[in-house]
């Protein structure tokens, strides 16, 4: 069984190895809630070894970072017609993710969907360094899950 790493107003929060785990082991979903551009020029988690792709849809629009107003309707029409056991959300450090699971488990709850919704902690790209980078410390990357970069 995979243990989280905490909760954070009642959403889990899973460790990018937990993450992958649950992924591993059917009827879970991968929200990638990050920027066409993040997932352009940084990369994706790369799913295909465990047969699954991850569902992209923006949190915030790259360049100004509005918040995308259609996202929940877009992650509910991209899972069809249902919703997995768990839906995981990354995004680059567990920000953003957070508020996106917040956002889909409040509207799940409200249609009666019975679905946990976590947040990938670490996110894709983890915590800032000591030289001011992102991508040394921890995060999906660092941990050496697979990924694809364009």
């Amino acid at each position: 069984m995979t243990q989280e790493t905490g909760s954070i107003a009642g959403i889990p929060q899973l460790a990018p190895a937990q993450a992958y785990e649950v992924l591993s082991g059917g009827d879970a979903a991968l929200v990638d809630v990050r920027t066409r551009a993040e997932w352009a020029w940084v990369g994706l988690p790369d799913l295909s070894p465990i047969g699954a792709q991850p569902v992209l849809v923006e949190w915030q629009r790259y360049p100004d970072m509005t918040r995308n107003p259609a996202f929940v309707e877009q992650v509910l029409g991209a899972l069809g017609d249902k919703a997995p056991a768990k839906l995981l959300f990354l995004c680059r450090s567990g920000g953003r993710s957070q508020q996106a699971a917040l956002s889909v488990a409040a509207a799940l709850a409200e249609k009666g969907v019975a679905c946990e919704c976590c947040n990938v902690a670490e996110g894709f790209e983890g915590d800032l360094g000591p030289d001011n980078h992102r991508g040394g410390v921890n995060g999906w990357k660092v941990r050496g899950l697979p990924w694809v970069q364009s």
